[in-house]
């Protein structure tokens, strides 16, 4: 264990959650100017759902390298390496265009995946006793990352002159000044006592691990769908752009505290199948009614609806730690887990949005994301029972 880790575990918990806090706004910032960039650029509904896919699928990508980064750096140099490409893919966006708009998404969501799968093995290391709490709240002050870039980019472009150029580019200075504040714990550590590679590859064979990557991925793809598509659902039911941002950002606020109390609580369980059929249920009852509910219900069927999201995404995290037995474990289950299930996310927007161009409105996409919540629940049936890998 790192010196400075020792002896400051407040200074590295706040470290670690600025970082966090960095891990979302790329991927939640073009879904409120989506309008915006197609008016623009001319980019049809198709082009649309491949931008809201591949930030997805470059997680899932950049997931896998997690382990690979970790023993070559350190996962403590891993997290500043990622934190310093998330910077670099959202100040990219600021040369304009959609090669930058698309090339920066890519990239800042590469540095967001590396760090995701480095996170939970970092945190099983240095709050041994805390996992459930500290999980949650990275992953709340997370979900507050992902409100604030649904919520302020809006604005942000109206104080820029309308430029949604600008709008998306000034979400890099918080990117970069979490990685000045995580650059005094980014020192070399020790190699973790892991296994060699055989075990490594056994995890592959484990049904768990498939049942937790599969609840992983599939709740993740739930929630790229609505990070890309919900604040355009929301204007297509007559919302303006503002308000549907403002709605959107909602959502994100409503995963808050279920991200904090879901893994606080899901940890001292022994099993967490109930937990994870009750967060997927509330997700999918908040989504119907806020495709076709009444318009009265809308803001508080979507602070619901983020309710439920936050809830998933916390006890996916939960449960890679949950049911790994030590820290090199988790970081293989971890990577595993997101770099797989990102993968299988990456599908979830672009089916959607390709399901919304076919028909003109929401059956058919509405569709896909109730067979996708049930299959999240199918291998929550297996991801959620007290076993280890």
């Amino acid at each position: 264990m790192r010196a400075g880790a020792a002896t400051n575990p407040l200074l590295l918990a706040a470290a670690l959650m600025l970082v966090a806090f960095n891990l979302r706004p790329a991927l939640t910032t073009v879904g409120p100017l989506l309008a915006a960039i197609r008016a623009e650029t001319g980019l049809g509904a198709a082009g649309a759902a491949v931008l809201t896919t591949l930030p997805v699928l470059f997680l899932g990508l950049a997931s896998v390298t997690g382990p690979r980064v970790s023993r070559r750096i350190g996962p403590d140099r891993g997290i500043l390496l990622a934190s310093a490409v998330v910077a670099a893919g959202l100040a990219l966006r600021l040369l304009g265009g959609l090669g930058p708009l698309f090339g920066g998404a890519c990239i800042a969501s590469a540095g967001i995946g590396l760090a995701g799968t480095l996170i939970p093995g970092l945190v099983k290391r240095e709050f041994p006793g805390q996992t459930g709490l500290m999980t949650g709240l990275y992953t709340m002050t997370l979900c507050l990352g992902a409100a604030a870039g649904a919520g302020l980019t809006v604005p942000l472009q109206g104080l820029a002159g309308g430029a949604w150029t600008l709008a998306l580019a000034a979400w890099a200075l918080p990117a970069a000044l979490a990685a000045l504040a995580w650059l005094p714990f980014a020192r070399p550590a020790p190699p973790p006592a892991a296994p060699a590679g055989a075990p490594r590859r056994a995890i592959w064979r484990e049904p768990l691990a498939w049942q937790v990557t599969g609840f992983m991925g599939l709740q993740s793809s739930l929630a790229y769908i609505l990070f890309g598509w919900v604040p355009l659902l929301l204007h297509d039911r007559g919302l303006s752009t503002v308000d549907a941002g403002f709605v959107a950002a909602l959502m994100s606020v409503g995963q808050a505290p279920a991200a904090l109390l879901v893994p606080t609580f899901a940890a001292r369980l022994r099993d967490q199948r109930g937990a994870a059929l009750a967060v997927l249920g509330l997700t999918l009852a908040c989504y119907l009614a806020v495709v076709a509910g009444p318009l009265p219900l809308i803001v508080p069927a979507t602070l619901g609806l983020g309710f439920g999201l936050g809830g998933c995404f916390g006890l996916g995290l939960t449960l890679i730690v949950l049911r790994a037995r030590d820290t090199a474990g988790a970081a293989t289950l971890s990577a595993m887990a997101q770099g797989v299930g990102y993968t299988i996310a990456s599908l979830g927007p672009l089916g959607f949005g390709l399901a919304h161009e076919l028909d003109g409105g929401w059956r058919l996409s509405s569709a896909l994301f109730c067979a996708l919540t049930l299959g999240a629940a199918a291998f929550a049936l297996g991801a959620g029972r007290d076993r280890q890998v």
